[in-house]
């Protein structure tokens, strides 16, 4: 489960916003970290493949990821770029895939690859048909699951969802939030899960991100304040997943807010934890951290 939106500056008043909160497994780890610059001379292991040698130096970002993959839920390049993905489930069974690229995997490609929300949608793009998309997002057993994704830039903003290899990308023309459905309104006719109880679980926390956003300007303390609200379902299916009950399948392990000017750094602003009880930390990315994990917040 994850929640995302955006904010373009008509809807800001100041810069692009993007924010998302990462709802995982309650006991999993999530760690953020400084990803600089490589040049892939050699073939890189993906969570589950291995990717061929890619000509052009990727991108510093700053992301947050599962400790033990790969791939990022969400995070922010030194471009300006922001993205995350949030699972959805479609009329196509993932179960059967073979293993590929997980929607964490295409994160963090795009923002290693993309110096724009565009070229982002477009790494996607190209990693589906040549790679595919497939494999358990889950450590210790198989739940794979497709993607709905939210790229950002400092001026632009796409919605990309996806079904297998199949996709449909929508422009963002001033605010947008996703949730785990589909959403794009001509994909979701053909492709949402007939059985997935999105009323009960994913349409009252999408709702409330909608409601927020149409009180503008979208400012960076709102949306804090958003995603460290519990509005939503019943049950713990709220926007901060912050669920004390062990049972529950799903928790908010981390969050980001990123600032996108139109000039000057990114700002991201980070916990690692469910934001209605942690400390936002805040970083200029691009910052020399000298790679590895991030320690020291300013």
């Amino acid at each position: 489960m994850c929640d995302a939106l955006c904010a373009l500056p008509a809807a800001t008043g100041g810069p692009t916003l993007f924010a998302k909160n990462s709802d995982r497994p309650p006991t999993e780890r999530q760690v953020l970290e400084w990803l600089p610059p490589r040049l892939d001379t050699s073939p890189v292991r993906a969570t589950h493949v291995e990717l061929a040698p890619h000509p052009t130096p990727t991108l510093g970002l700053v992301g947050s990821r599962p400790a033990w993959g790969w791939g990022l839920e969400h995070g922010v390049n030194v471009a300006g770029v922001a993205a995350g993905n949030a699972t959805i489930y479609t009329t196509l069974d993932p179960r059967a895939a073979p293993d590929a690229l997980t929607g964490m995997d295409l994160v963090r490609l795009a923002l290693e690859r993309g110096r724009t929300a565009e070229e982002a949608v477009e790494v996607i793009e190209q990693l589906l048909r040549e790679v595919g998309q497939g494999g358990s997002g889950h450590d210790g057993e198989r739940r794979p699951y497709w993607s709905s994704f939210l790229l950002t830039d400092r001026t632009a903003a796409f919605v990309m969802e996806t079904s297998g290899n199949e996709w449909a990308v929508e422009e963002v023309d001033r605010v947008r939030a996703i949730s785990n459905r589909t959403t794009i309104p001509s994909f979701d006719a053909t492709h949402r899960h007939p059985g997935q109880p999105v009323e009960q679980r994913v349409d009252p926390r999408w709702g409330a991100s909608q409601r927020f956003l149409d009180e503008e300007p979208v400012t960076v303390d709102g949306v804090k304040g958003h995603l460290a609200s519990h509005e939503g379902g019943e049950g713990g299916w709220t926007v901060c997943m912050h669920v004390d009950d062990p049972a529950h399948r799903e928790r908010t392990n981390a969050a980001l807010v990123a600032e996108l000017p139109a000039h000057g750094p990114p700002i991201a602003h980070v916990t690692t934890g469910p934001p209605c009880t942690s400390r936002w930390h805040r970083f200029p990315v691009g910052r020399p951290t000298g790679g590895g994990l991030i320690s020291n917040p300013v």
